[in-house]
């Protein structure tokens, strides 16, 4: 198989068709994708819900991004708790209800809308432009980055890791909050019936791929601001933690772990 850019990564037909006849067989009706940052997750879960319904079956695709508090409750949350949480994207910083309650709603078959986040803007868009769904699908793909991941011990908590951790949180408070927060999320893990986790290398690649991300992101929207390379490092600086215990844990939760290499080519 031919190395993945970032902007054109497509998984191969026959592992695509296998991953949604292993739903099928199970009869799953949230599959869910977890891989660390750019490992091809939104792509994997595109491509799942497409072919679903090239077959005659209602699927859709959703993203635990599309759940983040809007950027007013991460900078209260960051003024009352810590400045760091008013970033985007580490547990804590999502809305989890809404979460459930989506998914509730699209399982019973209830009319109801998919929310909708934009990156570049770090907003949710409003109701307005969320995706209106009024039949239930026959398969949900969920993804994101820390899926199922479980909290750190406390003890793993007391060295700081990297040097956002040594200069941001010197006494521990938010990567605590964070590890704490993950409990929070139980309930959404929950309803996801099966998962499958895109095992990269190493959390090593991440700066890199995740830098990938942003560039494809400016090139669809060239207007728009996007965060340099130095941005782009500090950010992904605040998944490492929780991104490490990803690795560690998810091959043994997961119903089924695919290994990646640098490029996102399977190695299975």
């Amino acid at each position: 198989m031919p190395p993945q850019s970032h902007t054109q990564a497509r998984f191969p037909d026959d592992f695509v068709a296998g991953v949604l006849d292993e739903a099928l067989a199970n009869g799953v009706r949230v599959q869910g994708i977890a891989g660390l940052q750019g490992s091809g997750k939104s792509t994997l879960a595109a491509q799942v819900a497409a072919l679903a319904r090239e077959r005659g079956l209602q699927a859709l695709a959703l993203s635990i991004d599309d759940f983040y508090l809007p950027r007013r409750e991460r900078l209260a949350l960051g003024r009352r708790v810590h400045p760091l949480l008013a970033t985007r994207g580490p547990p804590g910083s999502h809305d989890v209800k809404l979460a459930c309650g989506t998914l509730d709603a699209l399982r019973a078959g209830r009319p109801t809308a998919l929310p909708r986040f934009d990156k570049l803007g770090d907003r949710r868009l409003p109701p307005s432009r969320w995706t209106k769904v009024t039949r239930a699908p026959d398969l949900i793909v969920f993804d994101g980055w820390f899926l199922k991941v479980p909290p750190e011990p406390t003890a793993a908590l007391a060295e700081p890791l990297n040097a956002l951790e040594r200069q941001a949180d010197p006494t521990g408070y938010w990567r605590t909050w964070c590890n704490a927060a993950l409990k929070a999320y139980a309930p959404l893990w929950r309803r996801i019936d099966r998962l499958l986790f895109l095992h990269g290398p190493g959390f090593e690649i991440v700066p890199e791929w995740r830098w990938q991300q942003e560039q494809a992101l400016h090139a669809a929207q060239p207007a728009r601001a996007a965060m340099d390379r130095r941005a782009v490092a500090r950010f992904v600086m605040a998944f490492e933690r929780v991104s490490r215990q990803a690795l560690h844990t998810l091959p043994a939760i997961a119903q089924r772990s695919v290994r990646l290499d640098a490029q996102r080519r399977l190695l299975c």
